[in-house]
């Protein structure tokens, strides 16, 4: 079962970038963060009546729920939206990919988890297929690219870290749910005071725009939710590696709907090499 909430999360995480890419096309980065987090949190308000459970409730957990939305999905979605914009899915999915073995670290520090044994070598695959990805030196000019990188490789590490801090929070309370609702409500405070603070003059709102980044929420919602019932039911170093699987599926939908990011050979080796390399460090 955690494996197949892992998968589908893996699904989910994937087509939201690519939604999120025509979003972006339209609005800028900060602004589609102030509309697919709060969307996805409003759809957790409304359907809590139904399915939270407060049984189990503990403060401890709550608070590290809490703690963890200042961080993800808020930061976290606004660097890989303005990523998404500067570098595509393909390659943003891709980097973002690396969050396990920041997961992987941190899970041995605070949980106690083992690291698998291969992963030094699963780490190799990993920056080989990120390298294969990201070079384009034809579009982009010199350095720019390099420093862009760092947009997701962040975006990874603190996805990573929250993936560890929000399973200390479940072994107190088992409720993947809760955590959702408490971390996306702080997420849509943090996005919605950061847009506003830090706007800009740039392209208006439009029905367009909203819908986009109003689905992509949706995709990142479930994604979220699906992460954390999996987490609830196995160890991070399972659930992590295979979540960060979903640049296949961007780079197949990419491929499919938009039409900068073309099936090349080079793009298709380093989705697969670094798929790849997560899936030996799932077996490691």
């Amino acid at each position: 079962m955690a494996l197949l909430l892992a998968c589908v999360s893996s699904l989910c995480f994937g087509a939201a970038l690519v939604t999120g890419k025509f979003g972006l096309r339209l609005i800028d980065a900060r602004s589609g963060a102030a509309i697919s987090i709060p969307t996805a949190t409003v759809l957790f308000i409304i359907v809590s009546p139904f399915v939270l459970d407060v049984s189990g409730f503990t403060p401890r957990a709550a608070l590290l729920f809490a703690a963890v939305g200042l961080l993800f999905p808020a930061v976290v979605t606004i660097l890989t939206f303005r990523s998404n914009a500067i570098l595509g899915p393909a390659v943003t999915s891709t980097v973002s990919s690396t969050a396990p073995l920041f997961a992987l670290v941190a899970a041995t520090v605070l949980l106690g988890e083992q690291v698998p044994p291969k992963a030094t070598l699963a780490s190799v695959g990993v920056v080989i297929g990120v390298t294969l990805l990201s070079w384009k030196p034809a579009t982009v000019r010199a350095g720019t690219f390099g420093w862009s990188l760092m947009l997701p490789i962040l975006g990874a590490m603190i996805r990573g870290i929250a993936q560890v801090a929000v399973k200390a929070g479940l072994l107190l309370w088992p409720n993947p749910f809760a955590a959702s609702l408490i971390g996306y409500t702080i997420s849509s405070g943090t996005v919605v005071a950061t847009n506003r603070f830090f706007r800009m003059p740039g392209p208006t709102h439009t029905k367009e725009a909203f819908g986009w980044f109003a689905l992509t929420g949706i995709l990142n919602g479930g994604a979220v939710l699906l992460m954390y019932a999996a987490l609830t039911v196995a160890p991070v170093s399972m659930v992590a590696p295979v979540v960060a699987a979903y640049p296949l599926v961007t780079v197949l939908l990419g491929a499919l709907a938009l039409r900068d990011e073309a099936l090349s050979p080079r793009v298709v080796t380093g989705a697969a090499v670094t798929v790849a390399a997560i899936a030996y460090l799932v077996g490691a």
